[in-house]
């Protein structure tokens, strides 16, 4: 069976590097299905669910805003945020969900803190929205 390379990596750690058979990533216009042999292709990704297929099973990782580069050997991701199912906290996460919630209405905020707290929120509520989904 045929396998592409893949690499996600985030400011602080390479987060997967391996072989997969497929990938599920959450593109900026909707969900890609990248197989081996893919054409090329490089595009946005938003906050959401990725789903790395593997011959030992299915690895599930909440991902945050970056970039996607395919080539028919190899993907690469290079994202603000990337946390595997297992290693999300979900009370921890509703909490800091809650301050950014509160920050947000009750401080005056410039341009660009507000443009921090709103991509802070937006990972937090894919890493819930993973968490739970993998409940269901």
């Amino acid at each position: 069976m045929s396998t592409l390379h893949l690499e996600i990596v985030t400011p602080e750690a390479r987060a997967f590097s391996g072989e997969a058979l497929m990938v599920e990533v959450p593109g900026i216009e909707g969900g890609l299905g990248i197989l081996p042999e893919h054409m090329p292709l490089m595009t946005q990704i938003r906050p959401g669910e990725l789903r790395i297929a593997t011959g030992d099973g299915d690895i599930i990782m909440a991902v945050g805003e970056g970039f996607l580069e395919v080539l028919p050997d190899r993907v690469s991701i290079m994202t603000d945020m990337a946390v595997k199912l297992e290693e999300i906290d979900e009370k921890a996460v509703e909490e800091a969900l809650l301050r950014l919630e509160k920050q947000m209405r009750e401080k005056a905020l410039s341009a660009d803190e507000h443009a921090i707290l709103e991509a802070s929120l937006l990972r937090s509520v894919a890493q819930l929205d993973v968490k739970r989904r993998a409940r269901r």
